[in-house]
């Protein structure tokens, strides 16, 4: 069953090719070739023929098939490829060679069917069925058969161009008969499945278009342009290329395509675009054919200098470094090869030689411009004195043999597996049969290394391991461009290590050598900043936005931006988080300097009263109303005054408990002795009402205790607070968000405002007393003043509160040292004051006969 269903298509596609009639897809069991077979183009007997497709020409002469006559044969048309010509001679150089060796086939002679596929699809589907079937013009159904058993070629070697490559594989592949290719690079190749007997000495563009992405990411290209043959070769090639570029980060701003044959205007419209575009970067992933045309195009109207980036299907082209418009341009190639003999093979052809094969005087004729056979008229009769050691062509170039290794390789690779199917260790069976499986099972398994130096074997695939050399296209001392190797891809090192530079690489525009080239849609967004994509664009298009308040980015092109840290704060450039300062009222601070110098003049007032009290301590006027209790009241008040030095300097765990304990405990006893004094006034004078004795139980022992109960439920409550919940330094980190507040924190409210509280109670309780015994006959009441002091006391440390939630940072204690000193001054000037100025100023009316009241003088 699978004999006549490759019998079947086979007879189809012969059909389709013009080589058998139509009669014949009716009746196969009889039927005679339509056309005469075409002779090959170059061919040679031997025990075993190889066959070889190679694209010579450019071109196929075809018409539109009405399928109602007998097609034309199809011809090859345009003009010779000297390169491709190379190739074919390449082969038929390996095969002598292999034929003159001892160790590879022994007593077998090779030999070769070389046919021109004109790189059209069409004729390469038809060679490649004329080499596997044979050319007997009859054939009926039992030969047929056999030959589908038994093909006349065992392997074949070619096409160069993938898309022809795709039509043969297909082909051979339903007989078995495996294809060697040296130049098909199209990925799509390697997948068994479809093509399972193809093989490759080239690379796959999987490859390929990875290090295309990996060497324009090397050199920091974001921006590109990609223009593509519309073939096999090129759609696939690229769609992988596109695919890894997306991988690194690269973005594409266009993709073209074009093919040689296609109209004139669809390659205008290409060129258009190249000319057009931002990007300086343009990755080529052409054939020589369309890479001619492309070039041709744009030097009508030269674009502005471009960065080539090229495929091997034309970065190797010799003819291609006349244009300096490619000068600079790098790309992948196939690694340089000597192949010894060869050149003396190639050029060890006369003019009867070239006669024997029409191909070889084609090229002779072409070459020399001349006739051998004297039939144009308008070619001059080729006389003898041709020497084509002289001609400078492709088929002579062997400076640069790369691809032609690769036929060398190919032709070598079919003849070991030809040698593992019909040799033992010394002998061969020339008689013997096989299959093309059995040639195809050896292929996979043929690892060796040939003359010249290179490895050959094929993974499970059917290719090679991907090796190539990174070409740059440099100026030579005398003008011209040259190939110049700059560096290495080998897919065999570990991953990320596959691409390596061996030398600079020259960037030209021109003949001017420049720096290397830029190609982005967007500069990097520089340190400080995150990259926006900008809508609708890709991805390389961006804005730099600044990062925001709080953020910085320390990298280019950063995607965002970071928060600093809760005790950094960004520098002016958002790309550093320093420290923020820390703030806190500080002993060389302003404020504190004038704070202090009131603290200390406070103080220092109350010890100068302290010592006038006390020099005059046995007058009436420091006797009245217990001068006990003044003494003790200075001396409270010189300690309110120090405490405020307390709140100055950095904040730390002593500070901060002392600060507030010290000043709610002297604060309290400053009131507690004021209110002492108003009591003693209260007192003083309910004794003077007949019957009376409430001075018995307000003596001096009764106001130091109650001094003593009062200051002691302070204490208690410090005590209290200080266990609980203590206050201890903190940063505040909310209130500012360039900056730290480093300040005590109050711990536990409730205590802090439970210090307020029981001082405003105490300071309102005397306020009280003092307003009710404000009226009391004496000259010097010192009830009235008492009473004033209370109420600055009060005003202050009213407005004190809202004051003190709403000052930020530092002053914050600024506020709260400003109330110690002013409720601390208006006690102090309210109440000693006025006696310190009769001391002084008036000591006639320090008198206790004046203070009563009874004397002459008017009451103060």
């Amino acid at each position: 069953m699978q004999i006549t269903s490759n019998l079947m298509t086979f007879v189809s596609m012969l059909w389709l090719t013009g080589l058998i009639p139509a009669a014949c897809k009716a009746d196969p069991a009889s039927c005679r070739l339509w056309a005469d077979p075409q002779a090959p183009a170059l061919s040679m007997n031997g025990d075993f023929i190889i066959g070889g497709i190679f694209s010579i020409h450019f071109y196929m002469s075809s018409e539109q098939n009405t399928y109602t006559r007998q097609p034309l044969q199809l011809q090859c048309s345009g003009s010779m490829n000297f390169r491709e010509l190379r190739f074919a001679r390449a082969m038929e150089f390996a095969i002598h060679e292999i034929n003159n060796r001892t160790d590879l086939l022994p007593g077998i002679t090779l030999g070769y069917q070389i046919r021109d596929s004109c790189g059209a699809v069409q004729m390469a589907i038809k060679l490649a069925l004329l080499l596997a079937n044979g050319m007997e013009p009859f054939f009926n159904d039992t030969d047929s058969c056999s030959k589908s058993a038994a093909a006349a070629v065992p392997a074949l070697v070619g096409d160069s161009a993938s898309t022809p490559s795709i039509g043969i594989a297909r082909m051979l592949g339903l007989f078995g008969i495996p294809q060697v290719s040296h130049y098909a690079t199209c990925a799509c190749l390697s997948d068994k499945r479809q093509y399972p007997a193809f093989f490759r000495t080239i690379p796959s563009d999987h490859h390929q278009a990875a290090a295309l992405a990996k060497i324009v990411k090397h050199f920091g290209w974001t921006w590109i342009g990609a223009v593509r043959s519309d073939s096999d070769y090129g759609n696939n090639g690229m769609a992988l290329f596109l695919k890894a570029a997306q991988e690194e980060g690269i973005c594409v701003e266009y993709s073209e395509s074009y093919y040689r044959t296609q109209p004139r205007s669809k390659l205008e419209r290409v060129a258009n675009v190249i000319r057009r575009s931002t990007a300086r970067v343009i990755v080529a992933f052409l054939q020589s054919g369309d890479m001619k045309f492309l070039l041709e195009e744009l030097t009508r109207q030269p674009p502005p200098p471009l960065q080539w980036i090229g495929s091997e299907g034309w970065i190797i082209q010799p003819e291609f470094l006349r244009s300096n418009l490619c000068a600079g341009a790098i790309g992948f190639g196939i690694p340089r090869s000597v192949i010894p003999g060869l050149r003396e093979f190639l050029l060890d052809l006369s003019p009867e030689q070239a006669l024997k094969s029409p191909l070889l005087t084609e090229f002779w004729e072409s070459s020399f411009s001349c006739s051998l056979k004297g039939s144009s008229v308008a070619a001059r009769k080729c006389d003898g004195s041709e020497d084509i050691r002289a001609l400078q062509n492709q088929y002579t170039d062997t400076s640069q043999l790369r691809a032609t290794n690769l036929v060398y390789k190919a032709t070598y690779a079919i003849a070991h597996a030809i040698h593992g199917v019909i040799c033992n260790d010394t002998l061969c069976d020339m008689s013997a049969k096989f299959a093309p499986w059995q040639i195809l099972d050896q292929l996979k398994r043929v690892n060796f290394t040939t003359k010249n130096g290179f490895q050959v074997s094929f993974d499970s695939s059917g290719d090679p391991v991907a090796v190539y050399e990174l070409i740059n296209w440099q100026f030579k001392k005398d003008g011209g461009l040259s190939f110049v190797p700059v560096g290495h891809y080998d897919s065999s090192r570990p991953r990320g290590q596959e691409l390596s530079m061996s030398r600079a690489v020259i960037w030209m525009e021109g003949q001017t050598e420049v720096k290397c080239p830029r190609s982005v849609c967007s500069e990097s967004c520089p340190p400080g900043t995150r990259k926006a994509v900008q809508k609708g664009k890709p991805v390389c298009c961006y804005d730099c936005i600044p990062c925001a308040e709080g953020e910085i980015s320390n990298k280019t092109d950063s995607l965002k931006c970071v928060r600093c840290p809760p005790e950094f704060w960004p520098n002016a450039k958002h790309d550093r988080c320093l420290p923020k300062p820390v703030e806190f009222l500080s002993w060389d601070d302003t404020l504190s300097i004038i704070l202090t110098v009131f603290s200390i003049a406070g103080a220092f007032i109350a010890v100068c009263v302290a010592a006038v009290f006390y020099k005059n301590r046995t007058s009436p006027i420091v006797r009245a109303n217990n001068s006990e209790l003044s003494f003790l009241l200075l001396f409270s008040l010189t300690l309110c005054f120090l405490c405020s030095l307390t709140f100055i300097g950095r904040p730390s765990e002593w500070s901060c408990m002392l600060r507030h304990t010290a000043f709610g405990i002297t604060f309290v006893l400053c009131i507690s002795c004021v209110l002492g004094k108003t009591i003693v006034v209260l007192m003083a004078f309910r004794a003077t009402l007949p019957g009376s004795n409430a001075m018995k139980w307000f003596g001096p022992p009764q106001q130091r205790l109650s001094v003593l109960t009062f200051t002691l439920i302070q204490v208690l409550i410090c005590v209290l607070w200080l266990t609980i919940s203590p206050p201890l330094p903190f940063k505040n980190l909310n209130h500012y968000k360039e900056r730290i507040i480093l300040e005590c924190g109050l711990g536990s409210a409730i205590g802090f405002w439970a210090v307020l509280g029981y001082i405003g109670f105490l300071a309102l309780l005397c306020f009280i007393f003092a307003f009710l015994a404000r009226k009391l006959p004496d000259n010097f009441n010192e009830a009235k003043f008492i009473t004033f002091s209370m109420l600055i006391f009060c005003a202050v440390w009213v407005t004190f509160i809202p004051a003190y939630v709403s000052s930020p940072g530092k002053f914050t204690v600024a506020v709260e040292i400003f109330a110690i000193l002013a409720s601390s001054f208006g006690l102090i000037i309210c109440i000693f004051a006025p006696k310190c100025f009769i001391i002084i100023f008036r000591p006639e009316q320090n008198t206790k006969k004046n203070l009563l009241g009874k004397g002459s003088t008017k009451a103060l």
